[in-house]
């Protein structure tokens, strides 16, 4: 039984951190590339961060360059994002996600809150 399970969200107040992680079971974690997705409340999904299986090539989305840091770790089988000087606009439900290289469709996590309000 494939499962995605985040953990790590919260309420934080603007310019403080979070780190965010994904725990997976299920499959061979090794074999998927890894991202993060956020949908903040009234707007669609979208991308944040993606890691390649090897765990040397991280992309990130225009919004999460220079504050967010995606991390994975094979053995554990897990998926981190270390987000950095969050903003009111971060506040999101934010799910882990895990893809087959060549493949349209893959796994979600159930997603899980982070708000950034004063």
């Amino acid at each position: 039984q494939v499962q995605l399970v985040e953990s790590g969200g919260g309420l934080v107040q603007p310019g403080e951190s979070l780190k965010l992680s994904c725990a997976a079971s299920g499959f061979i974690f090794s074999n998927f590339i890894m991202r993060w997705y956020r949908q903040p409340p009234g707007k669609e999904r979208e991308l944040v961060a993606s890691m390649d299986t090897t765990g040397r090539r991280a992309d990130y989305s225009d919004s999460a360059k220079g504050r967010f840091t995606i991390s994975r770790d094979n053995a554990q089988k897990r998926v981190h994002l270390q987000m950095n000087s969050l903003k009111p606009e971060d506040t999101a439900v934010y799910y882990c996600h895990a893809r087959y290289p060549g493949h349209s469709d893959g796994y979600w996590g159930q997603g899980t809150q982070v708000t950034v309000s004063s």
